[in-house]
């Protein structure tokens, strides 16, 4: 009896400092002691950002998303050309990555209070966590206490992120490396709900034949917004009817052929994934659960921690 007792209580243990003390050496509220208001000074950066260009949530999300399919969430992609590296941002798969000055605006303020404390690359995170919530989305428990990459490669961004016409099984691929299931893989895919795709990443779809999981209706549309050449790569249409609102609006969309890219259309037919899109569809709540879910998996991926990286004083280069 006293031995199962003893149990027990190693067991409970472990699982408090699983829950407190994070996981990979990131922790929730890591800056309490060091920068008690660093997450308050983020999300309340995030609202005025917002206030003045709501497309800002989108933006930051995506680039929260980039950052950590290359090597990792470490703030690799804000670095700029200096000191012999060259920015992931140059890489055509990175197109349209914008609002990297909002971060270190972030930096910025919080520089004035906690000089050399927060990281880049947590404020990333927790700018994305904000981007969410403020547009509706679930409030999620980011853990903090990374650190910040001293090296980007733009080579490393081209053969790390995903194409714009990735496949349902490679996709799949993707998140499996990263320890994320299915299903929260899908979720995560519900980012799509803010924001917008160019036509270049999905005008193959429309020419010279178009793609019939896109409904008549839509592809017409679209056709109109994507012919003019001389504004071939600026033109964009919006990801869903709700583009600024974190909804379940995208897995309604994609049911009905509206969906931009290929694997837009190709999750809500693939019969490993269309149960996902249509549960996802049918209950808000489901989605936020499992996008929260995938999004604390993703943001944990391959972080810096302890004495790894550095804590840099610009966002945009390394401190030496």
């Amino acid at each position: 009896m006293k031995m199962g007792l003893k149990v027990l209580l190693m067991l409970l243990v472990f699982w408090g400092c699983w829950f407190a003390c994070g996981n990979g050496g990131l922790e929730l509220d890591f800056y309490r002691k060091n920068c008690p208001s660093a997450e308050m000074v983020v999300k309340e950066e995030m609202k005025r950002i917002m206030l003045n260009d709501i497309s800002s949530a989108a933006a930051i999300l995506r680039l929260a998303f980039h950052d950590c399919q290359v090597d990792g969430c470490d703030g690799s992609i804000l670095l700029g050309n200096s000191n012999g590296l060259t920015t992931e941002t140059s890489s055509e798969k990175n197109f349209g990555i914008r609002k990297l000055d909002v971060i270190n605006e972030i930096k910025s303020s919080l520089e004035t209070i906690c000089p050399g404390t927060v990281s880049c690359a947590d404020i990333i995170q927790l700018a994305a966590r904000d981007a969410v919530y403020l547009t509706g989305g679930p409030y999620i428990q980011v853990l903090t206490g990374r650190r910040d990459a001293v090296s980007a490669y733009k080579e490393k961004a081209d053969n790390q992120l995903p194409t714009a016409d990735i496949s349902v099984g490679e996709f799949i691929d993707i998140f499996q490396q990263k320890n994320i299931s299915l299903e929260d893989g899908v979720a995560l895919m519900g980012s799509h709900t803010l924001g917008i795709s160019h036509c270049r990443n999905f005008k193959e779809r429309l020419y010279p034949i178009t793609d019939d999981t896109i409904s008549p209706a839509f592809s017409v549309m679209l056709q109109m917004i994507c012919s003019i050449p001389a504004l071939s790569d600026i033109a964009f249409a919006q990801n869903d009817a709700t583009t600024f609102s974190f909804d379940n609006q995208y897995f309604v969309d994609i049911q009905s052929g509206r969906g931009l890219l290929r694997i837009d259309s190709e999750i809500a037919a693939d019969p490993r994934t269309q149960r996902y899109v249509v549960a996802f569809g049918q209950n808000t709540q489901h989605f936020f659960d499992r996008f929260s879910s995938g999004f604390l998996k993703l943001s944990n991926y391959k972080v810096l921690v302890g004495e790894e990286g550095e804590i840099r004083n610009d966002c945009r280069f390394t401190n030496s």
